[in-house]
């Protein structure tokens, strides 16, 4: 654990220099979505039937948070860690020294969860702003929302360490990401989705996740369906892991 530490110490060294422009956007984009929602859309749906009783904005709030853990965490797994093999090559310099493959790993996939981490303490702080938040269990949309990065962070950084071009990354963003993003429960409930793709949408960690956010959010949690939540998103994340050490191997190790 303390190599993977050490890597970990390496990333949010380099971070310093960015972390500025990152945060200013984490501020800003909660704000804007929640503004926009509430203030613009909002104000139309709202005239309609509200989805579980709330207003479209409390609806939303949670399933966008989650939605920003599964797009922080898969931005920072896909071309950084091509990167880190191809370019800079940064993986092979931690690997000169007394890293292991399984610590350079570990310690990035740390990184990506306290990324995903500022983000969202600073998204569900802007919730509670608009008030949007109506149970003390809210709390816990914050590792939730770390949970669903780490379920696709593994995945992606396995699949980029195998991805022969950097096309493979962005087939992967426009054809696996944006539509998950708009069709996993975020906008709209999915049982609204045609048969055959609301089973599909079921199987995505993210509508895992922003199930499980949006019911925290607004106190309608049972812990029956939240340990479904759980368990899914933690099978996902360490089988990810399995599969990313071995895709790191091949390409690190010689």
């Amino acid at each position: 654990m303390d190599g993977a530490l050490r890597a970990y110490e390496h990333w949010v060294t380099s971070y310093r220099r960015l972390w500025r422009a990152s945060i200013v956007s984490s501020v800003l984009n909660p704000v804007l979505y929640l503004t926009a929602l509430g203030v613009g859309l909002g104000k139309l749906v709202n005239h309609g039937p509200h989805p579980l009783g709330v207003s479209y904005v409390a609806f939303v709030a949670p399933g966008v948070l989650a939605a920003t853990g599964m797009q922080i965490a898969t931005n920072e797994s896909s071309f950084p860690v091509m990167a880190a093999l191809r370019w800079t090559r940064t993986y092979y310099a931690m690997l000169a020294s007394p890293l292991r493959v399984r610590d350079i790993l570990i310690g990035h996939q740390l990184y990506f969860a306290s990324r995903v981490a500022v983000a969202a303490t600073i998204y569900l702080a802007a919730l509670a702003a608009f008030g949007t938040l109506h149970s003390g269990y809210a709390i816990f949309a914050l590792p939730v929302t770390v949970l669903v990065g780490a379920a696709f962070s593994a995945p992606v950084a396995a699949f980029s360490a195998w991805a022969p071009k950097d096309a493979y990354l962005s087939a992967l963003l426009r054809f696996g990401i944006v539509p998950m993003f708009l069709f996993s429960g975020t906008f709209f409930p999915v049982t609204r989705l045609p048969p055959g793709v609301r089973e599909i949408a079921y199987a995505t960690p993210l509508w895992h996740g922003v199930d499980l956010a949006r019911h925290l959010t607004l106190g309608t949690a049972t812990w029956g369906m939240s340990l479904v939540h759980v368990a899914y998103l933690v099978a996902f994340a360490g089988a990810g892991l399995v599969i990313a050490e071995r895709s790191y191997r091949k390409r690190l190790v010689l």
